[in-house]
C-alpha cells in the first residue's frame, strides 16, 4: 500500500475544499480507508473512514460538514469539507488497513498504513 494525499491549502472561514488519497500499491476495494488529522501540539485526530462495503463513518468534529467517497476504479478515497472552521487546520493524513474491526475505526494506531499529509490551513 502507498498512498498519496492532497488538495490541501490556505481557504478561509467558510469555504469547501476536497481533499483525495491515492492509493498506488494494491487494490483499494480491499481495504478499509480513513482520514485523521493532528493539529501542532495536538493528537492525531478521527476525522471519517470509509469501510470496503461502503459504510462511513465521521468524527464528531466534522460531522455533517464532510463527506467520504471512494472510486475503486481510480483507487482513490476523498474527503469532501464544508463550512471549514479555523479549528479544521491540521495535517490531514489518510489510512488504509484491510482487517481493521469496526470498533477500532477512530483509533489512529489500529491503522496499518499512512499517507503523507496534506496541510489545510483554513483562516478566520
Amino acid at each position: 500500500v502507498q498512498l498519496q494525499a492532497f488538495g490541501g491549502g490556505l481557504v478561509q472561514a467558510g469555504d469547501s475544499l476536497r481533499l483525495s488519497c491515492t492509493n498506488s500499491g494494491g487494490t483499494s476495494r480491499r481495504y478499509n480507508m480513513a482520514w485523521f488529522r493532528q493539529a501542532p501540539g495536538k493528537e492525531r485526530e478521527f476525522v471519517a473512514a470509509i469501510r470496503y462495503n461502503g459504510s462511513k463513518y465521521y468524527g464528531d468534529s466534522v460531522k455533517g460538514r464532510s463527506t467520504i467517497s471512494r472510486d475503486n476504479a481510480k483507487n482513490m478515497v476523498s474527503l469532501q469539507m464544508n463550512s471549514l472552521k479555523p479549528e479544521d487546520t491540521a495535517v490531514y493524513y489518510c489510512a488504509a488497513d484491510s482487517q481493521i474491526i469496526l470498533s477500532s475505526i477512530p483509533n489512529s494506531r489500529s491503522w496499518g498504513s499512512w499517507g503523507q499529509g496534506t496541510q489545510v490551513t483554513v483562516s478566520s
